[in-house]
């Protein structure tokens, strides 16, 4: 049988070691083409380039033999860039991460890695994000190669829903912790934020963002939960953002009045 194309991006950058163990995870499923950022994109969400240009450079990290191009653009940009400039073509899956760092709850919304892995969606591609909530640069990915492999795996045999893609976190957990994996519902979490107020030494202001995560949620049903209590969580994500709910009750409001 052919081998599926897989396309692997990040956020964290071409060289990060989360998209680096992803390659590795790939080259055993698949032909593998590499289109990622030449520097750290993360928290970019779904923004593109349109003011500036875009370079994409060939290069080889550690094998010749993978197609590997880094670009100066977004997750987003990697994404439409390989599609239309690298492979002419879509490839059978595209897979975004690893994230050093969780992409739970409501920091689906900001994050480049799920972004990347949306836009491979709304292209028509099948589509998995990938993170692993640990921020630390040297994080034990090796523990969960096998879990992603069983994941790509069976979307690659069964496909997603039209208009879905996965938004997989893995809990900072050694093998023999880990329960299981667990299908799960966004949790209603969010960051409660400040601004810290600096003086530069030139005496001009600025604002350093920082903030609190806090999770209301208390359902046992959501990603928050599962990975507090030691699952993999996957959660099916939709680009179409109509809140359809709410259609039948604005069309009783009069707006031509």
């Amino acid at each position: 049988m052919k081998k599926p194309i897989i396309l692997v991006t990040n956020d964290d950058g071409i060289s990060a070691p989360g998209i680096r163990t992803l390659i590795a995870v790939m080259k055993e499923i698949g032909t593998v083409v590499v289109v990622a950022p030449d520097s750290p994109q993360s928290a970019m969400g779904h923004a593109i380039t349109i003011n500036s240009t875009l370079h994409l450079n060939k290069i080889s990290i550690e094998n010749a033999e993978i197609m590997e191009y880094s670009c100066s653009g977004t997750p987003v940009d990697c994404v439409k860039i390989a599609v239309n400039e690298v492979l002419k073509q879509k490839p059978d899956l595209c897979v975004s991460g690893i994230n050093h760092g969780s992409n739970s709850s409501i920091n689906v919304i900001y994050s480049g890695t799920m972004s990347a892995a949306v836009e491979a969606g709304i292209e028509g591609i099948p589509a998995i994000g990938f993170s692993l909530c640990d921020y630390d640069w040297n994080a034990d990915f090796e523990t969960f190669k096998p879990h992603i492999k069983k994941i790509t795996l069976e979307v690659l045999e069964k496909g997603l829903p039209n208009g879905v893609v996965l938004n997989v976190n893995l809990p900072k957990r050694k093998q023999e912790d880990l329960k299981g994996i667990k299908i799960c519902r966004q949790a209603n979490a969010m960051w409660v934020e400040k601004f810290d107020k600096r003086v530069s030494p030139f005496g001009k202001e600025y604002y350093w963002l920082s903030g609190e995560f806090v999770n209301n949620d208390k359902g046992e049903d959501t990603d928050e939960w599962a990975l507090e209590n030691g699952y993999i969580s996957i959660v099916p994500v939709q680009f179409d953002l109509t809140a359809h709910h709410a259609i039948q009750q604005l069309n009783t409001w009069n707006f031509n009045r």
